[in-house]
This record gives C-alpha cells, sequence and structure tokens, in this order.
C-alpha cells in the first residue's frame, strides 16, 4: 500500500458503480450502453463499434480505481481484524494489477486512461462514515466485488477483439474469488442453483 493512499480494499457501493457507468455512457456506442443496461439482443441488434472497446475498457478501469480506494478505506478504518485486514490488503493488490493491465492496454490502444478520483471522493460516494465494524466493511467490500463480477461477465460479448474478452473474463473470476471469500467470511451460504452470476 502507498502511504498517500487512504484505507483498505472495499469496493464502492452500487451506486458509485451506476454513476460511474451514467457518466461514462457518452463514451460508449448504442450497443455498449444497452449492454451495460442488461439489454443483450438490444445491443446485438444495435451492433458494436470495436472502436469502443477503449471506452469499455475505460469504464472498467473506473471499476477498478473504485475498488482500490474502497479497500483503502476499509483498511484505513481500523476497524479489520487481522488476518481480515491481510486478505482486504491481498485483494487490493489484485485491483492495482487489474488496474495496471487496463492502464497498459488502452494506452496500447491508442486511447486515454480515465484518471483516479480523490480518495475523499470515493469515501463520500462509498458512504465511508457509515461503516461502524468489520461486517459492515465486509459487506460493502461483497456487494462490489458482486457488482464488478456481474459488469465484467456483462461487458464481455461487447468486445470487438476476442484477447480483450478473455482479460474481461479473467477479472470476473477474480471478482467472484473475492466475492466468495468475503461471503464465506460473513457467514453467508453459497449460491444454491447454477449460472449465479451475470444474469
Amino acid at each position: 500500500m502507498t502511504a498517500s493512499r487512504s484505507t483498505s480494499p472495499l469496493a464502492l457501493p452500487a451506486a458509485g458503480r451506476r454513476g460511474f457507468l451514467g457518466g461514462s455512457a457518452a463514451t460508449l456506442s448504442a450497443g455498449m450502453v444497452a449492454l451495460l443496461g442488461g439489454a443483450p439482443a438490444l445491443a446485438r441488434a444495435a451492433g458494436m463499434d470495436p472502436a469502443k472497446d477503449v471506452g469499455i475498457l475505460n469504464v472498467a478501469l473506473g471499476l477498478e480505481h473504485e475498488a482500490i480506494n474502497a479497500y483503502q478505506l476499509g483498511a484505513g478504518s481500523g476497524l479489520l481484524q487481522k488476518p481480515v485486514l491481510d486478505v482486504a490488503l491481498l485483494f487490493q493488490s489484485h485491483h492495482k494489477a487489474h488496474r495496471d493491465a487496463l492502464i497498459a492496454t488502452i494506452e496500447k490502444l491508442g486511447g486515454k486512461p480515465v484518471a483516479e478520483k480523490a480518495v475523499a471522493d470515493y469515501a463520500r460516494a462509498l458512504r465511508a462514515e457509515t461503516l461502524k465494524s468489520q461486517g459492515d466493511v465486509l459487506e460493502l467490500a461483497a456487494r462490489l466485488e458482486l457488482g464488478a463480477t456481474n459488469a465484467y461477465l456483462g461487458v464481455i460479448p461487447a468486445f470487438g477483439d476476442s484477447a480483450l474478452a478473455k482479460v474481461a473474463a479473467r477479472l470476473a473470476a477474480d471478482e467472484t474469488m473475492h466475492w466468495t471469500a468475503l461471503s464465506g467470511a460473513l457467514g453467508k451460504s453459497l449460491p444454491t442453483g447454477a449460472l449465479a452470476f451475470g444474469a
């Protein structure tokens, strides 16, 4: 963890993710907007523009910035006990690796990576002041990891480049692992049905 950053690995609330996606809509094709909105048939009808891959990747990068800062807020809250704190920092390191890979890919495609906001902005969006216990932090993190899993699974069909789709699938796998570990720490049961993610 860098000293300049605030706290721990709990990602942003769903409202923050929705806000980011909404703010990025102007950079995405009509098909991408339909796909992110949960309408894959409409997305196919609108046609996907491979030139929009950078826009999709920037949405993902925004989510990774959010997750890094959310985990930072959790880690810095003083609410996480060992070994939970260690796991939170491990998950944060995964999100940092995701961020770095996304930035490199966006730049390789000739795009400009979306900038990270100040940690105070993430704290406000996540309502960090409402975190009062380790359980609160874990609940927030699990909610955000589930949102990230579903977001990555939702954009896989949108990429014009199958290599980018594979990267999104690998990111979704990491997010699913995070969600599973956090849910276990909270004593929650695994999903009882198949195909529980990405619906």
